[in-house]
């Protein structure tokens, strides 16, 4: 393995692929709060604090799974704290993108804007899966969408309850 290999498989397992952990995390798993939220009142601030304390609570417990899950020692991961980081912004971005169109008073304009949100994030998703870790594009947006709608109709079944 070249220097050159060295250093772009250590980016990948450091930065990028725990980043990309965070991001689907976030994205995904915050979907159901949300969307539940949202659907059960009707209301743009509700969902937005649900979406929020989603979004951060997320983050943290990701910033701590990643952080004590593997000390980087044996697996060449890099430092925990390092990479518990990047877990937990990205957790915190991907579920903070779809909740801040509810800081629209307008209840169905932020929906609406809310579910393009979503789709920009899960077909980013697959972009970065595709163009990192060379998978086929389609197939990774087709993985990411399907994860992402489970969640989201499980949120929307509970919030329509």
């Amino acid at each position: 393995m070249t220097e050159q290999e060295h250093i772009d498989r250590n980016f990948l397992l450091q930065v990028v692929q725990p980043g990309l952990v965070g991001l689907i995390d976030g994205s995904v798993s915050t979907l159901a709060p949300l969307f539940a939220a949202a659907f059960a009142s009707h209301s743009s601030h509700i969902a937005f604090l649900v979406g929020t304390a989603a979004a951060i609570g997320a983050g943290i417990s990701m910033t701590f799974a990643e952080a004590l899950s593997d000390t980087g020692e044996h697996t060449g991961r890099g430092h925990p704290f390092v990479r518990g980081g990047i877990v937990g912004i990205m957790t915190f971005v991907g579920g903070i993108f779809h909740t801040l169109p509810f800081l629209i008073p307008d209840f169905a304009t932020a929906l609406y804007i809310a579910y393009f949100v979503v789709g920009l994030e899960l077909v980013s998703i697959g972009y970065i899966r595709y163009h990192f870790f060379k998978t086929s594009f389609l197939f990774s947006v087709v993985q990411v969408v399907f994860g992402g709608a489970l969640v989201f109709l499980a949120g929307i079944l509970i919030g329509s309850a």
